[in-house]
């Protein structure tokens, strides 16, 4: 793809769906491997669509060397991938890194990559941008030291770390995949995430919301479009930016005063990206909501529920049509409770067409293998079949809660458990066969 074919195709994207805000550019590859095509094509952005973020994403070994021109153009969030800080442990991720022409071997390569990407790092938040720092757990290899990865980046200004899964199968092809290495499972990944939040009172924030996607995808979590923008069908379209920029800014508008009463509503104040989206856990109080009555003053065990929702920050989505399920704890504190986002669960679809709901046992067997640990499922609606297959497995599913607020509806379904008594035992979670 030339810059002018990438330029024209998010000029085209923008338009037919207005609430996109931001351009990322990851690959194919290293963006700042390829500096000149890549620069190009923010440069022309900056200019012809001023309204939409710019972003990249980089593993820093190019990009101390690049930092000035970045910050002449719209961007204001660079991401780096950061697996160690450590050259011996860095010469078991890169085998061999490319630099002044050269292939650079073993631990003298990591170094020179670690180096890289620190410098690069101070540069760009010594001059205002946000970094977002991306590491892949490791297990064996560099779990136990992303903890320190953490503490680093956070002293050099990264604003947010996202620790992710390694994912490596053997037909992906990779050096992991093709020996055989695992990734982690849910409680290790969380387990470390809690680990780098809470280093004491200057813990990293943590993003915990990352989905597995493509360099090339194209619209909103969980609803790739990408066919509809593929370069020949792009090619023949007629684009009227400015009109599409007024429609786009009605929109926003539109999103940010609706996200605006939502808050209120909860009495939240939402913070921008720029200052880390929002707090890490919603307090629900009799104040915040009266429908929760001081009556019960809870000092109860925590409890963990999945989430089925289309965005918004509802529950609004059907348990059959949930490609992914957000996974929520709330705990008693006082005449509190304590809400937090805890990370994403992703499934394989279990209805795949208006007839064909209830035939995909295997994904169901996927499901309940994805959401152990969880006591309750809230969605809008759930069939026949899959609500006795959660009930088996321990898990309760409730539909009582839809289109309500994800924050209060977790709250909600916490109270009404301690009210039942259902959290008075500790909660174990039902052996699934494969």
């Amino acid at each position: 793809m030339t810059p002018e074919q990438a330029v024209k195709k998010t000029l085209a994207v923008a338009a037919a769906i207005p609430q996109m805000s931001v351009l990322g550019i990851a690959g194919p590859g290293d963006p700042l491997a390829n500096p000149e095509r890549t620069l190009a094509t923010f440069r022309a952005l900056s200019e012809k669509a001023p309204d939409i973020k710019l972003c990249v994403s980089t593993n820093g070994l190019a990009l101390p060397e690049l930092v000035d021109e970045i910050c002449q153009h719209n961007i204001d969030h660079v991401t780096i991938t950061i697996n160690c800080i450590d050259a011996e442990i860095g010469a078991k991720i890169y085998p061999w890194i490319f630099w002044n022409n050269r292939r650079i071997k073993g631990i003298k390569g990591a170094r020179i990559l670690i180096e890289q990407q620190q410098k690069g790092l101070q540069m760009l938040t010594d001059r205002g941008v946000l970094v977002k720092v991306n590491s892949v757990m490791i297990p064996g290899v560099n779990d136990q030291h992303l903890k320190e990865v953490s503490r680093v980046v956070k002293a050099k200004g990264a604003f947010l770390h996202n620790v992710m899964p390694l994912i490596a199968e053997p037909e992906h092809g990779t050096f992991y995949g093709i020996m055989g290495q695992r990734g982690p499972n849910h409680d290790e990944l969380q387990a470390l995430q809690e680990a780098c939040a809470d280093d004491g009172a200057g813990g990293m924030a943590m993003m915990r919301h990352c989905r597995q996607c493509r360099a090339d995808a194209v619209g909103m979590l969980g609803e790739d479009r990408g066919a509809e923008f593929t370069l020949e069908k792009v090619e023949k379209m007629d684009i009227d930016y400015n009109a599409a920029m007024q429609r786009r800014a009605e929109v926003h508008a539109a999103i940010e005063a609706n996200r605006e009463a939502q808050n209120q509503q909860r009495n939240e104040t939402f913070i921008p990206i720029a200052a880390l989206k929002r707090p890490a856990t919603a307090n629900v109080t009799a104040e915040s909501n009266p429908a929760f009555s001081r009556a019960t003053v809870l000092e109860t065990r925590p409890m963990r529920m999945a989430v089925a929702t289309s965005g918004g920050g509802l529950i609004n989505q059907h348990f059959g049509h949930a490609r992914e399920f957000l996974v929520y704890e709330a705990a008693g504190r006082g005449d509190k409770i304590e809400v937090r986002f805890i990370g994403t669960r992703k499934v394989d679809l279990y209805c795949t067409g208006d007839d064909t709901c209830g035939d995909g046992q295997t994904a169901l067997s996927g499901i309940l293998r994805a959401l152990q640990g969880c006591e309750a499922v809230l969605c809008s609606k759930i069939g026949y079949e899959p609500w006795g297959a959660l009930e088996a497995a321990g898990i309760l599913p409730n539909g009582e809660h839809a289109m309500e607020p994800i924050e209060d509806a977790v709250a909600a379904f916490y109270r009404e458990s301690a009210a039942q008594g259902r959290l008075d035992t500790e909660f174990e979670s039902a052996m699934l066969s494969a």
